[in-house]
């Protein structure tokens, strides 16, 4: 893990914060001769602990390091065996803490040419209610269903669809090397939007922070701050989805001097030089960048083999 740290042309070097703890765990190893393997990195994580076990049995904060490798990642793979769909308390909650990311999620169905076809419809059925109490998005949740493993399908009723459902998981994976340019833009363009968003909460509520009487200001901002958040956003017209979570900014509300907060028209802001920057970025800066991309409309439109 320490080695891996520090290997040139990987994107591991952060995780030396999570300490000797979780690195002296943290292995890998490079496969030769493997053309879909050739630009992807695959992360396999450990299975989800029961009960304490999930805290006195690692030296590391599991969520913390989940968290870590998904916003890395171009896509997170749920694996179900067709005999143990059943989604545990504590793999909920693994799902839950990235919420974010619910978009990058793919589940496979493994070891689906064990059972009859009239099973493997239950079965489908049924994982895909348990994914829905725990992934709440409108959307329904990408399942591949096959047998992944070096061995002919047992199946003859369900062969040929398999075959098709584990041809469509490679074909996704051979697509991500050059749909991860794509994945990089739109997590800058989010994070600008997120910027933004805090560079106009900061002026507004700074503008709100008297000469006298500075506590109890501030005391009444983080009390309203919800107002405070719903005048921002129709001023200027922004999305929800770019504020911050309300608690969250609660707390460091409550830690952090307002008064300090830089003015849009301050100095340090450029006299609203930066936001003027932030905003052209979003607008032609990032688009542009995604057009000068080769051969993004054509992997978007048809994946290929790398």
């Amino acid at each position: 893990g320490n080695a891996l740290t520090v290997t040139p042309n990987t994107p591991f070097a952060g995780l030396e914060k999570f300490g000797n703890g979780f690195l002296t765990r943290f292995e890998g190893s490079q496969v030769t001769g493997s053309e879909i393997l050739k630009n992807l990195l695959i992360v396999d994580t450990p299975g989800i602990l029961t009960g304490e076990k999930q805290t006195i049995g690692r030296s590391y904060n599991y969520q913390e390091v989940l968290e870590w490798f998904a916003e890395r990642s171009d896509m997170i793979i749920l694996m179900f065996d067709v005999q143990k769909i059943d989604v545990s308390d504590e793999l909920s909650e693994a799902i839950k803490s990235l919420p974010k990311h619910y978009n990058k999620v793919r589940v496979i169905l493994n070891k689906a040419d064990s059972i009859s076809q009239q099973n493997l419809v239950k079965v489908y059925g049924a994982l895909l209610w348990n994914l829905g109490r725990v992934i709440t998005t409108p959307e329904i949740v990408k399942v591949y269903i096959g047998s992944f493993w070096d061995q002919p399908l047992k199946n003859a009723d369900t062969k040929n669809f398999m075959e098709n459902e584990m041809s469509d998981l490679m074909s996704d994976l051979a697509s991500l090397p050059r749909l991860g340019a794509v994945h990089k833009i739109n997590d800058m363009v989010k994070r600008l939007r997120q910027i933004r968003v805090l560079v106009l909460i900061e002026d507004h509520l700074r503008k709100k922070m008297p000469m006298l009487g500075k506590d109890k200001k501030k005391k009444e901002i983080i009390r309203d701050l919800p107002v405070f958040f719903r005048d921002i956003m129709e001023k200027h017209e922004l999305s929800p989805g770019d504020f911050p979570e309300i608690q969250t900014f609660k707390k460091f509300l409550q830690q952090t001097d307002i008064s300090s907060f830089p003015r849009i028209a301050g100095k340090k802001m450029k006299k609203g030089g930066r936001l003027e920057d932030i905003e052209l970025a979003l607008k032609e800066s990032m688009p542009d960048m995604l057009n000068r991309l080769p051969g993004v409309a054509s992997a978007m439109a048809e994946p290929e083999w790398c």
